[in-house]
């Protein structure tokens, strides 16, 4: 059974899942740098700490890049707003009508947004994520498609999901490829960089040798997609520190 608690290392608050699990995950997360730990659920909390003492240095770097990194204030989905989509800012403009919501883009720096009289904060927010979720959907299909020819692999499935502290993931066993919806408002090289990732990753399940070697073999600037996509600017998003 899983429990959480919190323990202060140097005067760093960190969040501690406990898990069956064999090792110790290490993670510090956007958009605050909160410090999250997985740990075995036997490990005693006084190794813990010991463990996060020797990555305390590590913490701090990268706590003060979130710190520095432009971010949104909160999104109200009120005209006027800016949004992005594939890399691009657009000016949101909102249009009430009794149908069906729906999002479009007019022109070349307009998000149309349709909703009824009288629609939530809540209601607006879900119908731009699933228009996120769509064209992120349609497109990623695209690129997948396009990858697996050129690496010689196959994804069982792909989906689209908020995700907390990964842009991407892979069940190497089940070849399942989970892309994180915020990827749709970022540029599309990156959007490629995170998919070719992941595909690899029904190849080798871990960041190794073999896996390096593959990223450096299909896609030889995959480290300047990878640091434009941690450059971009974070959304207002808020969590849990336990999500």
């Amino acid at each position: 059974m899983n429990s959480n608690f919190c323990l202060s290392v140097n005067g760093i608050e960190v969040s501690v899942i406990r898990k069956p699990i064999k090792n110790l995950h290490l993670s510090v997360m956007p958009p605050n740098g909160w410090v999250r730990v997985t740990a075995p659920d036997k490990m005693k909390d006084e190794v813990i700490k010991a463990l996060l003492a020797v990555k305390l240095r590590w913490i701090k770097k990268q706590q003060a890049k979130f710190e520095c990194q432009e971010r949104q204030t909160e999104r109200e989905y009120v005209a006027g707003e800016s949004h992005y989509f594939l890399g691009k800012r657009y000016r949101l403009e909102v249009i009430f009508k009794d149908a069906k919501p729906s999002v479009f883009l007019r022109g070349n720096n307009k998000i149309i947004l349709q909703v009824r009289h009288e629609s939530s904060k809540s209601v607006r927010q879900e119908v731009m994520y699933n228009w996120y979720r769509e064209e992120l959907f349609l497109y990623a299909g695209e690129v997948i498609a396009e990858w697996e020819g050129k690496i010689g692999v196959k994804a069982e499935f792909f989906g689209i999901k908020r995700m907390r502290t990964r842009w991407g993931s892979c069940n190497h066993e089940k070849r399942r490829i989970w892309l994180n919806l915020e990827l749709a408002k970022k540029p599309v090289n990156c959007i490629e960089y995170v998919i070719v990732h992941e595909l690899i990753h029904i190849i080798t399940k871990k960041h190794d040798n073999e896996f390096f070697s593959l990223m450096d073999k299909y896609l030889p600037n995959w480290k300047s997609m990878k640091e434009e996509l941690n450059r971009f600017m974070l959304s207002d998003e808020k969590w849990s520190k336990y999500d």
